[in-house]
């Protein structure tokens, strides 16, 4: 099991503690995000990790080497000249990787959730493998749940992606034209997500920053990118100053 932790965001909704540190490496408990994050993946099997650093790299490098990368192989995919988002971030890791063909366990570090790691990854593997009606194999395989927001992914009735919109606004993206989004499912992404290799053919006309989810909708009437929904999901982004003490009782209930 290998696995890819976005870790390179600036954490602007964090300030004042992002303006001396990494998102990363804010505390919850006690301990960094980086580091919970870490040894939930080592208890599930992984065995390699890719984490992409910017903002403050060098506080995530030298903790992540001063543990002793935590007893397994960590590599970091650096981008201090240019921070690259979700997409581009990805693509630039996957070359860090021993086994191209491997599919990867993309997970974002700022995320919280009661998430068995391995299940999901084992399942991912499972679907992709029993997609054989797919000529092109499945893409991707991302981690959602009914949750509330503003913003959802479109799947159809086989829970392959179709489209994105916004509730608030009304606005929707999807390489369908005529898509009738009263008639698809609507989830929130958690984050957490499986991204077989193979899909990085569809990337070589995606240059520096982008958005992976951006991507998908590009290419999801080319290739299956499908979803798995989570019915009793517990998550929490730990993306702003006022969720830290309800981050540090989440994680003590994990």
């Amino acid at each position: 099991m290998k696995s890819l932790i976005f870790a390179a965001g600036l954490g602007t909704r964090l300030r004042p503690l992002t303006d001396t540190m990494p998102k990363a490496m804010v505390p919850i408990d006690g301990r960094p995000l980086i580091s919970i994050l870490i040894e939930k993946m080592i208890q599930c099997g992984c065995t390699e990790i890719v984490v992409n650093v910017h903002h403050f790299a060098e506080q995530i490098i030298d903790y992540i080497k001063e543990n002793e990368g935590f007893g397994i192989d960590i590599k970091f995919s650096d981008e201090r000249e240019k921070l690259l988002e979700t997409g581009g971030g990805l693509k630039k890791a996957l070359p860090l990787f021993s086994d191209a063909a491997s599919p990867i366990l993309v997970h974002n570090v700022d995320i919280l959730s009661n998430v068995d790691l391995k299940t999901f990854y084992e399942n991912s593997v499972a679907a992709s493998m029993a997609a054989t009606k797919y000529d092109v194999g499945v893409g991707a395989v991302l981690l959602v749940s009914e949750r509330k927001t503003s913003r959802y992914l479109l799947f159809d009735e086989a829970n392959m992606l179709v489209g994105w919109t916004n509730v608030t606004t009304g606005q929707v993206k999807s390489p369908y034209p005529n898509l009738d989004v009263d008639k698809c499912k609507k989830y929130a992404f958690s984050g957490i997500q499986v991204f077989f290799p193979h899909l990085a053919t569809f990337m070589d006309e995606w240059e520096g920053s982008f958005s992976i989810i951006d991507f998908y909708l590009s290419v999801c009437d080319k290739i299956p990118i499908l979803c798995n929904p989570v019915s009793n999901l517990r998550l929490l982004d730990v993306g702003k100053i006022d969720v830290i003490e309800e981050a540090n009782r989440f994680f003590r209930q994990m």
